[in-house]
């Protein structure tokens, strides 16, 4: 860090009590007092390069010993004010990053110019503040948070603008340079990666500051967008990671969340979905406006693809009207993330430009080429975001097992964040039921019909064969998808026993459509062998004749007063019969199941 020393006399002010006074022998003429506390001293070395003690001199009486002097609002305050005086008397005084606006104010406000004698302190300081200050980085910046504690002044005399500028122009021309003001070896720098060094000392300022001069920065379109980005994180982390709902209605930490989210690159990659997370989980829990988080939420559905679930789990500070009662998450943002995902593969991509004028028909082969690359670059485009899709799908049902844990999360949320991810993306459905299940267990007052319509999404065909298991005894669930499960389940055991050549058609054409590398591996075949108990409801224990139907019994005797539509009820009944006439034995047990005494009810 640059100083600079002035001055050669050594320091001859002494205080008593309250009052500031100057060794010397020659009595003190003037009195001056500057927030509260009194200067005695002499009016020839201070009047002689002070033009402002000039004039309140000659306004004032003059008394019989002192003539007295008021200075309120000094800039500053004492200190600034000795700096000024010990330069009048000719005492050794130094000047740094730390204390040169403070003195630049005091003597603008004392009107040290050059009118006043050559070589005076206004001159001086603005020379040390050009030829040093703002070519030094660290002094740069150290003078720039020094800025705030004297905003008005600092502006006038355009300190701040200045300092912003010299800063910024660091950045953007010469960064390797500036990094050696940090200690770092050159030789270690890395090009792509010097956000370390500046993002982390710029984030010592204050946030109008910091925004005015990530402006500047981002301006001149020569620092990537990932180095702004990568400051910008270092400074929200500074700033932003002890953020929680005791800082709720916390102003500056509301401002500065919002400065950041408007500093944001517009790039997809200058920064991570994980960072854009956590910005919007803070804004969340500080009440940040409408228009930053809708923001930050279309920004995380345009990356969505790199998101986990952490990432969704983001903390609702909204209450519900309707339950009176406080979410744990914020399932409202996620699904308006995913629509912004989804909206994605509904941007149409740029037509080639069409070469018009007299070289309209040599380039018409060309445009040909263009056509064909085009459509190439659409189906790449489209297969790599069916490919996001299905990542999407896979995290999505990873959010609702940990949603479903809320006991105050409505049906109408869950169902719609069920809903949103599309069929063909879900290759498997494990996931799903057991984010269903969880949801039924700490559910319990929901009626058949909310049960009914929570488990329409499931496609038991997309079930592996342990959860088909724990489905098949699940009292949660509806009769349908119990139903279901046994009759996929002996499909299954149908084709791994050698019989799909004795299946009807339809059935051939429901298996079909399951993709053969989501079944686990493995079969029931080497548990029986170990010699475990056989489940009734798995596909063993249906074939056993023990089995027992209590279960399923009671599932009809409670489905009974539901109406079955006719047709329905005779196409699914039509395909468990086909079933039934397989040459195994699970047929009896399905002939068995559906012998049993039951009205005509119900929904399948």
């Amino acid at each position: 860090m640059k100083f600079m020393k002035l001055g050669s006399r050594p320091d001859t002010f002494f205080s008593s009590e309250s009052v500031r006074s100057v060794s010397s022998e020659v009595s003190s003429d003037l009195v001056v007092q500057v927030n509260g506390t009194k200067y005695l001293l002499h009016k020839f070395p201070l009047l002689s390069k002070c033009l402002k003690l000039q004039k309140l001199c000659s306004e004032s009486p003059e008394s019989t010993q002192h003539q007295i002097i008021h200075l309120p609002d000094f800039p500053g305050g004492t200190e600034s004010f000795e700096l000024c005086a010990k330069f009048c008397y000719g005492i050794k005084i130094t000047i740094s990053a730390h204390n040169i606006v403070s003195a630049r104010c005091a003597a603008e406000r004392l009107q040290m110019t050059e009118n006043v004698e050559k070589g005076n302190l206004v001159y001086k300081l603005d020379a040390f503040f050009n030829s040093c200050i703002l070519n030094g980085w660290k002094d740069s910046i150290v003078t720039l948070q020094t800025t705030k504690c004297f905003q008005l002044w600092s502006e006038e005399l355009g300190i701040t603008s200045r300092c912003i500028e010299a800063i910024a122009s660091k950045v953007i021309s010469n960064p390797l340079k500036v990094n050696l003001s940090r200690n770092y070896p050159k030789q270690e720098t890395d090009k792509d990666d010097i956000s370390g060094w500046w993002g982390e000392d710029l984030s010592e300022l204050g946030i109008d500051l910091y925004w005015r001069t990530m402006i500047v920065v981002k301006s001149c379109d020569k620092v990537s967008a990932k180095l702004v980005g990568d400051a910008l994180r270092i400074y929200a982390s500074k700033w932003l990671q002890n953020v929680s709902k005791n800082l709720e209605n916390d102003q500056n930490s509301r401002l500065l969340l919002e400065s950041v989210v408007s500093l944001l690159p517009i790039e997809r990659t200058a920064v991570s979905c994980s960072f854009l997370s956590k910005l919007l989980k803070a804004a969340n829990i500080l009440g940040a406006s409408s228009s930053s988080r809708a923001e930050l939420a279309q920004r995380i559905g345009t990356q969505l693809d790199e998101a986990t679930v952490q990432d969704l789990l983001i903390p609702s500070c909204s209450c519900s009207c309707s339950l009176n009662v406080m979410m744990t998450y914020d399932v409202e943002v996620v699904l308006t993330i995913l629509e912004h995902f989804m909206l994605q593969s509904q941007s149409p991509l740029t037509s080639p430009p069409r070469v018009k004028g007299r070289f309209e028909r040599w380039h018409r082969r060309s445009r040909s080429e263009n056509n064909v690359d085009f459509e190439v670059q659409e189906s790449r485009c489209s297969s790599t975001f069916h490919s996001s899709k299905i990542k999407v799908a896979k995290f999505v049902d990873g959010y609702l097992k940990e949603i479903s844990k809320d006991v105050n999360m409505p049906l109408s949320k869950f169902f719609a964040l069920v809903e949103v991810v599309p069929d063909f993306a879900r290759l498997d459905h494990d996931d799903l039921y057991n984010a269903i299940d969880n949801y039924l267990k700490l559910h319990p007052n929901l009626n058949k019909t909310e049960r009914k319509r929570v488990c329409r999404i499931l496609d038991c065909k997309r079930l592996s064969m342990e959860v088909c298991m724990h489905a098949a005894q699940n009292e949660l669930l509806p009769l349908r998808v119990v139903v279901q499960v046994l009759f996929f389940e002996q499909a299954r055991s149908a084709t791994a026993g050698g019989k799909l050549t004795d299946l009807p058609n339809n059935i051939k054409a429901l298996l079909a459509a399951q993709d053969d590398s989501s079944r686990p591996q493995g079969s029931l075949t080497t548990n029986r062998s170990m010699g475990q108990p056989e489940d009734q409801w798995s596909v063993w224990g249906l074939k056993s004749q023990t089995s027992n139907l209590s279960t399923l019994r009671m599932k009809l005797e409670e489905d009974e007063d539901e109406g079955f539509h006719g047709e329905i009820l005779k196409a699914n009944i039509s395909k468990v019969k086909r079933l039934c006439s397989l040459p195994n034995r699970p047929k009896r047990m399905f002939c068995k199941l559906w012998s049993t005494n039951r009205s005509a009810s119900g929904e399948y």
